[in-house]
């Protein structure tokens, strides 16, 4: 294929982008029934442009419905909390009461960033907005550290100065309250997170789960005030503020991942081993995935049969972006680069010296 045509056939598989409207899923989950592969064959389909922004307005509609959910559960399982609080004086229950407060209004910039990433690409923005749920995540982050901040001095406070807790009945009914609010929303949270491919509802479903485990601590630390410690309180709540230091950590390393364009060795290899089975297909090189939101996106150099026509060129870039959409889940569009594959090293010649 002369340099022209080469350039032709890559600049027609660069534009080409798929926006799959099937809703891959983010991991295996079971066998598919026989009915949905037929409704599949059956139901025509596309991947235009068009495509592309519907999916993107089901995904942020579901994840803000998630956001909206998630938070009057936890804001109703707090406010609960809070009025216990202030009947028993429990500072464990008060830590756990000011993470779930936290926790729900981290509902706030997640929703903020679902709204942005649903505005379409424009000259300025030509991957559209879907990074804002990375920025979101970091938003999440800080929450989660300043609440785990705030719980501790609490819980010192109550260490340095001692105060009696009464009715621990209803700390405990009250901890309970908090694992079932907790366990509910980080259900709603992940699998709706790992179903639309947003990693910072995941992330924050994932730390909604380990809250209810402190909740539960709420409920130990009543049981050893029952049973003669009062000290057993102050010391769950210094206990939780930990627990939320470490949920703290590992939400900002998932998230500087995410910012960080890292991506699933795995899927890598998945997108790789789908073009190489692509008829046509000799070679496959320089490979790169980075997440943009809920979404992947992928650039790949296809190397083809030097004496191929441009028309075929510019069918097989068609064929091998159609097949990575198809098998790489969460896989938006794909930038196919054509090349010959027993010239590609001279043709890069000319930007030799530039790299």
């Amino acid at each position: 294929m002369r340099h022209g045509e080469e350039q032709r056939a890559t600049e027609h598989g660069g534009q080409h982008g798929h926006g799959h409207a099937h809703g891959h899923p983010a991991g295996p989950t079971g066998p598919r029934r026989w009915w949905s592969r037929a409704a599949h064959l059956l139901t025509p389909h596309s991947h235009d442009a068009a495509d592309r922004l519907d999916g993107a307005l089901r995904t942020s509609a579901l994840g803000l419905r998630t956001v909206a959910w998630s938070f009057a559960i936890l804001a109703v399982t707090a406010l609960g909390q809070l009025a216990v609080v202030v009947l028993t004086g429990s500072v464990a229950l008060l830590g756990d009461t000011i993470h779930n407060l936290a926790d729900a209004l981290t509902a706030v910039p997640l929703a903020a960033a679902f709204l942005l990433g649903r505005r379409p690409a424009s000259r300025r923005y030509t991957y559209g907005l879907g990074r804002s749920e990375d920025l979101a995540g970091v938003i999440v982050v800080l929450v989660i550290g300043a609440s785990a901040a705030l719980a501790g001095y609490q819980a010192i406070h109550r260490l340095l100065h001692p105060e009696p807790i009464t009715h621990l009945w209803a700390v405990a009914v009250a901890g309970l309250g908090g694992f079932a609010g907790n366990e509910l929303v980080a259900r709603l949270r992940i699998g709706v997170g790992r179903r639309i491919g947003s990693a910072a509802l995941v992330a924050d479903g994932v730390h909604a789960r380990t809250d209810g485990f402190t909740s539960l601590a709420v409920v130990a630390g009543a049981l050893g005030v029952a049973l003669g410690f009062p000290i057993a309180d102050p010391l769950i709540g210094l206990a939780i503020a930990v627990m939320i230091l470490l949920v703290a950590r590992d939400a900002a390393r998932d998230v500087l991942r995410r910012l960080m364009d890292a991506v699933d060795p795995a899927v890598l290899a998945l997108a790789e081993r789908t073009a190489a089975q692509v008829p046509g297909v000799r070679t496959t090189d320089q490979l790169r995935m980075r997440w943009i939101g809920h979404e992947l996106h992928a650039e790949l150099a296809a190397g083809v049969d030097p004496e191929l026509t441009v028309e075929r060129a510019h069918r097989l870039a068609h064929e091998v972006e159609h097949a990575l959409v198809h098998a790489v889940p969460r896989l938006a569009a794909a930038v196919v680069h054509v090349e010959p594959a027993s010239l590609a090293a001279a043709a890069h010649d000319t930007l030799a010296h530039h790299r």
